[in-house]
């Protein structure tokens, strides 16, 4: 299992609580894992990092082996796995939960070094606590500037959380400030929601300007932190940039990756179409209509384990049905949520017909009280699942 993030911690688990256990270890360089559901809630200074790191302790103590080094190359036709440290792991299959990498390049201006001056923090640590202390230094009366990406990248709805606790932040802190999102996109996921509760929260605080009327960031200037796109240029005291993605680096040393960056998988089992023997799951694959949200690596590394200890057994798995749940915080006490069922259909995961829906926009503000309560409530039950 090359990656510990919610997918592969989560299949390692599994795989070892199955009906036919079998022998796992898990390649995970990084210690502790820092979660990225709840870390924008410490972007806007709701909480502390801490709260969002966990150790491996009790995996391992479910008799799955850590290794702390990181995978530098596999080798399908041996069946191997080689680590940093020059140790080479034998597979009979291998599953990848490799997460994401930032495409560096794929915006011209942002590389790594323009990431110190113009954070994407779309990987949770200290990325996320540059971010928090670029706001906190920032003048009252400063302008904060979001680059949402085009689809698809981490977490649909997370550039738009992101957006709603920086402007609860400044409306408490810095109340004469200006939150502007600039997205490559006209549409987003819980849209009308988060487009609702920002009217009612934020009126004048938080502008959004989607591609249509000149959103999408073209390049950036890190040294004066501009932002420049078809119809101008964004001059910030912040600016949060989160730019295109693909699956980690590994993916594509192993082969699993398409041109796009991302890797197709059987919808069934989440074996790769492009190399045999090896699964993909989390936010690395390609899983149709399902999100790349923590969740769903969840369910998607519990479907894949089962189709392991199946294909190991020589068996055949069968058709799965696999859920998400996705909360979004738009104030400390204001929730809103998306839910999916999704059921292989034409060669990938489609959407269960009549499955599903979000959180009702004439719902109460006490039901958005209890949404964001319930959201606290998930990443205490999906953490100590995964990592407790």
């Amino acid at each position: 299992m090359i990656g510990g993030g919610f997918a592969g911690a989560s299949c390692a688990r599994a795989l070892r609580h199955s009906d036919r256990p079998v022998a796992v270890t898990l390649v995970e360089p990084t210690t502790p894992f820092v979660a990225c559901p709840f870390s924008n809630a410490v972007i806007g200074g709701l909480r502390e990092l801490s709260a969002q790191q966990f150790t491996y302790d009790r995996v391992a103590a479910d008799g799955i082996t850590i290794a702390r080094s990181a995978a530098t190359a596999v080798d399908a036709a041996a069946k191997s796995v080689t680590l940093a440290d020059g140790t080479r792991l034998t597979y009979d299959r291998l599953v990848m939960g490799p997460g994401i990498d930032i495409r560096w390049g794929a915006l011209s201006g942002y590389d790594e070094a323009a990431a110190a001056e113009m954070p994407h923090a779309w990987k949770a640590g200290e990325q996320t606590l540059l971010l928090r202390r670029q706001l906190e230094a920032m003048p009252d009366g400063g302008v904060v500037v979001i680059a949402a990406p085009a689809n698809p990248f981490r977490c649909p709805p997370g550039p738009y959380e992101r957006a709603s606790l920086i402007a609860n932040y400044l409306k408490t802190k810095k109340p004469k400030s200006k939150l502007i999102v600039l997205d490559a996109k006209d549409a987003f996921s819980k849209q009308k929601l988060f487009q609702q509760a920002w009217a009612e929260l934020y009126p004048g605080l938080l502008e959004w300007v989607p591609l249509s009327k000149g959103g999408k960031v073209n390049s950036v200037e890190p040294a004066t932190r501009t932002l420049v796109t078809d119809f101008g240029r964004h001059k910030a005291d912040v600016a949060n940039v989160i730019p295109p993605q693909q699956a980690g680096r590994i993916a594509d040393v192993a082969g699993v990756a398409d041109r796009s960056g991302w890797c197709p998988i059987d919808p069934v089992t989440f074996e790769s179409k492009l190399v045999p023997g090896i699964h993909v799951i989390g936010d690395a694959a390609i899983a149709g209509a399902m999100p790349k949200s923590a969740f769903a690596a969840n369910s998607q590394a519990k479907t894949c384990a089962a189709a392991v200890v199946r294909l190991l057994a020589g068996g055949t798995p069968s058709a799965p049905k696999l859920l998400n749940t996705c909360y979004s915080l738009v104030a400390p006490d204001y929730g809103i949520s998306v839910a999916g069922v999704y059921a292989p259909s034409g060669g990938q995961l489609a959407d269960v017909p009549g499955s599903g829906g979000v959180s009702s926009p004439e719902a109460p503000r006490a039901t958005r009280q209890l949404e964001a309560v319930l959201a606290e409530a998930w990443f205490r039950t999906i953490t100590s699942e995964v990592f407790g």
